[in-house]
């Protein structure tokens, strides 16, 4: 590996440690605010993808292959999200506020799928084309996979948490008496 196919493994080497440090205490859940997280994760996975497609590299994947590649990245994303936030805890105190606890699970899944696809790049690039597969396909799924990832997740999270506050049970809720 090149140094600057390093760069973003020692960026997450060093962001893991702080994020798992802060998930240890719940925090405070405001369902109406839900929507913003996936919405900065959409725009910047939006245009990482306009960027890779105007950079001219490679054709635009739109052959049945590569769509295909491309739904299964998204599919799986939206499967790994619902999980994600079904297994996050949500504490329900007396005067009514939700907090919310992130299962480490979730981002042992997301670290995986991160080093996964570095690991992989250059071997799936190099092959891509006796598979007959568009390269990008390849990228623009990964990248797919943790934006469907990320807003169903908080998709989750925002019924439950709905729910919760409407009175409503939840296999996941712990209420404070």
């Amino acid at each position: 590996m090149t140094p600057e196919q390093l760069i973003p493994l020692i960026v997450i080497a060093a962001v893991i440690p702080v994020v798992l440090l802060r998930n240890r205490r719940p925090r405070t859940l405001r369902p109406q605010f839900l929507w913003v997280s996936p919405l900065i994760v959409v725009l910047a996975i939006g245009a990482g993808l306009w960027g890779i497609s105007a950079s001219g590299g490679h054709a635009l994947p739109v052959d049945p292959i590569s769509l295909l590649i491309i739904a299964i990245g998204i599919g799986l994303g939206a499967a790994f999200g619902w999980q994600r936030g079904r297994m996050t805890t949500i504490h329900k105190e007396p005067d009514g506020a939700l907090k919310a606890q992130a299962s480490p699970i979730g981002l042992i899944i997301i670290i995986a799928v991160m080093v996964a696809r570095k690991a992989l790049e250059p071997w799936l690039e190099a092959h891509a084309a006796e598979w007959h597969v568009n390269p990008l396909a390849i990228i623009e799924a990964f990248m797919l996979f943790a934006a469907a990832m990320v807003v169903t997740q908080r998709i989750e999270m925002f019924i439950r948490a709905r729910n919760i506050q409407h009175g409503g049970t939840d296999a996941h809720v712990e209420v404070e008496a």
